[in-house]
Parts: structure tokens; C-alpha cells; sequence
């Protein structure tokens, strides 16, 4: 055997991913490390134009590529239409991973809840997935993964939010269900992460006087919050070769807070 260097364990050299979500957070890290692997990455964004922007140069200084579309994808012809701009972006598609999503950071007992919010909330994380599914299944190539982003809120629940848990919860129903539809072509699985130190948590991790954070790492075993990069990391590799023998799973990336419920 020869001392050249090695093949990387994973290599989606050639692979076309869309990613929503892609400006910041998990979608930022993710886009990085699928371009890290040879992956092409197409970036969803709704708003953030500028954070779009700096992920797309980042992905570039790794000498990867990358794009950013716009798009509200809680609106079923947009949605579409950012799908179909991304696959002609991309000339095909591999690799889908749905990873945007909101959390409103108020408590609102379910009683007091806003049809405003409840509907909000359910348009942009179950709606706008269903809706982007529903566009890009048909463009997938064989071979292709689908990946979405739940929670571990979605499996325990979570009390105040009941409307973040709800739409997560779906999202593991769903996984099954277009595993099943999908199967052998597509391999569809999802990630559940725990409590990520994301803008999305920075309500929460100043609460108690800025030692909410602290106080929530307390509960999680390995003592600490996830970073954007330790929920990227399964979610490369579920959408690598390693995987291709898991479909309608959901990886538990959470440090093990579930045990503790």
C-alpha cells in the first residue's frame, strides 16, 4: 500500500445540495461542511440577505461553490419557484436538506396563544417543509438523501411552545412516512437537535440574570451546549454513503439531554 494521502472517509465531490436555512446557524455550518466534503451548495434564505451573502464567500474561500436564493418558502409557489432556482443553479439535485424554522422565544400557554402565532409557526416549520418537498422530490436524482431538521421538542414536547413541539413533532411523522414513499430511491432521515448556541436560543441563554445558559447546560450530560457545527456534522453524514443503508431514522444530537426526561 502507498503513503499517499488517504481518500476522505466521506466525499460528496460532485453532489448538489440545497440547503434551506442556509444564511446562519446549522444551515451556515452545514453549507461549510458540505462544501468541505466537494458538495455544490445552493443557500435558501428568506430575509437575511447580508448573512446569505457572507456564507456563500465563505463556502468560496474554501474553494468550494456556492449560491444564495431568496425565497419565502411558507408560500407554496415561491417555494417552488426557489426549489427550481436552486436546481438550475445547481444543473441537478442530490442532497435536500431542510433545516430553516422559527421559535417564537415568549411563553404563550396554549390557551392564551394567538391564532397569529399558531399559524405562523406552522406555516414556517411544517408548511413551508411540505411545500419544499413536495417540489424538489421530483428533481432529486436517484441516490438522493433528504434531511430534516426536528427537535427534541418535537419527541418530549415542550411546555409554552407548544406550537414550535407541534410542527417538530409532525416533522418526525413525516420523515417516516416519505422514507417509506420514497424508498429504494431516496433515503430520507432527520436530525433532533437539543438546545444549539444559535441567535434563535439568545432569549433563553440570557435569561436568570445571563446564566440561563448555564443553567441549561446543567441539565444536558455532556455538561455543554451544541454548537452549529456538532448538529452539521451528522447531517453530512447522513447524507453521505456511510448513511446509505439509513432511511426514516431520527439522530438524536443532543448531548444527551433526552435521557434526562
Amino acid at each position: 500500500m502507498g503513503r499517499g494521502k488517504a481518500p476522505a472517509v466521506i466525499d460528496l465531490s460532485g453532489k448538489r445540495a440545497f440547503v434551506t436555512g442556509g444564511g446562519r446557524g446549522i444551515g451556515r455550518a452545514t453549507a461549510l461542511l458540505l462544501a468541505r466534503a466537494g458538495a455544490r451548495v445552493a443557500l435558501g434564505y428568506r430575509s437575511r440577505k447580508e448573512d446569505a451573502a457572507q456564507t456563500v464567500a465563505a463556502v468560496k474561500r474554501l474553494g468550494g461553490q456556492a449560491v444564495s436564493i431568496r425565497g419565502e418558502l411558507g408560500n407554496p409557489e415561491t417555494a417552488t419557484q426557489t426549489v427550481a432556482e436552486a436546481v438550475a443553479a445547481l444543473g441537478g439535485l442530490d442532497l435536500l436538506i431542510v433545516n430553516h424554522g422559527i421559535w417564537p422565544p415568549d411563553d404563550a400557554p396554549l390557551a392564551q396563544m394567538s391564532v397569529e402565532q399558531w399559524v405562523g409557526t406552522r406555516t414556517a416549520n411544517l408548511d413551508a417543509v411540505f411545500f419544499v418537498c413536495r417540489a424538489a422530490i421530483p428533481r432529486l436524482a436517484d441516490g438522493g438523501r433528504i434531511v430534516l431538521v426536528s427537535s427534541t421538542a418535537g419527541q418530549r414536547g415542550e411546555p409554552f411552545h407548544g406550537d414550535y413541539a407541534a410542527t417538530k413533532g409532525a416533522i418526525l411523522s413525516l420523515t417516516k412516512s416519505l422514507a417509506l414513499e420514497l424508498a429504494p430511491r431516496i433515503t430520507v432521515n432527520c436530525i433532533a437537535p437539543g438546545w444549539v448556541d444559535t441567535e434563535m436560543c439568545e432569549k433563553p441563554f440570557s435569561r436568570e440574570g445571563g446564566n440561563g445558559k448555564r443553567e441549561i447546560e446543567q441539565t444536558i450530560p455532556l455538561g455543554r451546549v451544541a454548537s452549529p457545527e456538532d448538529i452539521a456534522g451528522p447531517i453530512v453524514f447522513l447524507c453521505s454513503d456511510l448513511a446509505r443503508h439509513i432511511t426514516g431514522e431520527t439522530l438524536n444530537v443532543n448531548g444527551g439531554s433526552v435521557l434526562c426526561s
